[in-house]
């Protein structure tokens, strides 16, 4: 669930197409002023929405356009070519109201599909909704190459046509529709790239289910469910943090037990490879190289390889690091989707044996290791947040990460930052991560550990720009004679501002 109702009203759009409610939403301004700019053109439409799978796409859709649609059809999960037909039929013969027989193909498909768009009033703007069109493009179906002569022949001179793909499967969409050479080829007006909620949204979200939780609690769900509508939509209000994690992810039979298989299942052909890249990723912080991460995977170092990178970095599973003042193609990769790296710390040993282990386990060292290494993460999520306390909003910037250079083969050593800032007004900030229960405290000890992380980065970096340290923490930076090193502090409430 993505959108709360907070009130309904009726309005009467002057696009040729009337609207019965609209809701306040949750996030999602920008998606939602696009689809208007898109309602707005006259012109045919091709709309592609694009995100991970359980972020919301398909609610969005239903919900902008009030689920009224001049045709719907989604796709039916690894079901044969026959079946796909039959359900696109059963849905042309309820909105055309006539009896047509199950095609015999799918360029068949499209030639009643067009007649039938044909019949509709031309006054009128015209809504069709293809949901999960990947799963519609089955083996030797004929699919796309039919969709490809449907739109370039017909669809795209239809005026009064908006014609919206989904699709969670981003490797598809972006190869077919995007990248496509063919048919399709700079056919697409407009492309939608759902992101999961903000810490802010996050709250908000709870705050509509009834939930008010501090917001260090808000936090650690955060870095357990990414954002995720999905899943916080199974949250009951009235059980504790602890106990919510506990009966949807480790009681037995618990809501989300077989949220992963089933989660790279749906998305990747071939899923136990892609399990295997981000399983290593899971192990390693700062991440690896794509010749490293190959080695460790135990797959060889191709093109099929590069293109699974690609798959999960498009689907938001790994995020692609380029290295300070380095070419792009020495890029570091990290797992960056939360609820993966959570299964691999805790679900994948731990489900069914304790049926209460987050509660049992709140002093766990290894949680206070996952805590910090998954707070840094959401600080990088979270970078226009820092860019607007550090008052830097409209400074143009580059973000990267740095490795010492006698660190960058094994990031658990040596100097590290995991997010640098360049900026264009001739200043660098270097961003230091501390996830904390209490306000964070430099003692003599990690005072140096600063100074020389400072000081390798000057060194090795060769950089003549004025260098900020921002200590970015829970709570903040407790004032003592080791605290001035720190240029400018961010505290938890600031990630959670609007950016």
């Amino acid at each position: 669930m993505i959108f709360v109702i907070k009130y309904d009203i009726l309005y009467f759009s002057e696009r040729g197409v009337i609207r019965m409610s609209k809701t306040e939403v949750i996030g999602r301004t920008e998606e939602w002023q696009e689809l208007d700019r898109c309602m707005e053109r006259r012109q045919a439409q091709l709309i592609t929405v694009y995100g991970r799978r359980r972020v919301g796409k398909t609610f969005l859709v239903n919900e902008y356009f009030d689920k009224q649609f001049d045709f719907k059809l989604t796709g039916e999960y690894k079901a044969p070519t026959e079946n796909q037909l039959e359900n696109f039929v059963l849905e042309l013969n309820r909105q055309a109201k006539t009896e047509y027989a199950v095609p015999e193909s799918w360029r068949a498909a499209f030639s009643l599909f067009r007649g039938y768009l044909s019949s509709l009033p031309e006054e009128e703007k015209h809504i069709v909704f293809f949901d999960e069109m990947p799963w519609l493009d089955t083996p030797r179906s004929g699919f796309l190459s039919a969709f490809e002569y449907f739109w370039n022949d017909f669809g795209c001179a239809c005026d009064n046509l908006v014609f919206v793909v989904c699709g969670s499967s981003t490797s598809w969409m972006a190869e077919n529709i995007e990248h496509n050479k063919g048919g399709l080829f700079n056919r697409l007006t407009s492309k939608i790239v759902l992101p999961p909620f903000t810490l802010r949204e996050t709250e908000q979200y709870l705050q509509a289910i009834g939930i008010e939780w501090a917001r260090y609690d808000i936090t650690q769900l955060y870095m357990i469910t990414g954002g995720i509508p999905y899943y916080l939509s199974f949250l009951n209000p009235s059980l504790s943090l602890s106990e919510n994690i506990d009966r949807l992810f480790f009681r037995k039979g618990a809501e989300l037990r077989d949220e992963f298989d089933h989660l790279y299942r749906t998305l990747f052909k071939n899923s136990e490879q892609y399990i295997r890249i981000v399983e290593e990723l899971s192990r390693k912080k700062g991440g690896m190289g794509k010749a490293q991460l190959a080695a460790k995977a135990g797959l060889p170092l191709n093109g099929d390889f590069t293109k699974k990178l690609t798959n999960l970095v498009d689907a938001g599973f790994v995020r692609a690091s380029v290295f300070y003042n380095q070419k792009k193609r020495d890029i570091q990769y990290q797992l960056s989707d939360y609820y993966t790296q959570f299964y691999f710390r805790f679900i994948k040993n731990h489900y069914g044996q304790d049926e209460h282990f987050w509660t049992n386990t709140v002093d766990l060292p290894s949680r206070r290791v996952w805590a910090g290494l998954t707070f840094e993460q959401l600080c990088r999520d979270h970078s226009a947040q820092i860019r607007q306390k550090l008052g830097i909003s409209g400074v143009l910037s580059e973000e990267s990460v740095w490795f010492s250079r006698s660190s960058k083969d094994d990031s658990s050593r040596g100097a590290q930052i995991d997010l640098v800032i360049d900026r264009r007004d001739y200043t660098t900030t270097l961003c230091e991560m501390k996830y904390s229960v209490n306000i964070f405290e430099i003692d003599k000890e990690y005072d140096m550990i600063l100074r020389n992380k400072l000081e390798a980065f000057r060194r090795e970096t060769g950089t003549k720009k004025s260098l900020q340290l921002a200590m970015i923490t829970t709570f903040g930076v407790k004032k003592n004679k080791y605290s001035n090193i720190v240029s400018k502090q961010i505290v938890l409430d600031d990630l959670f501002t609007a950016g």
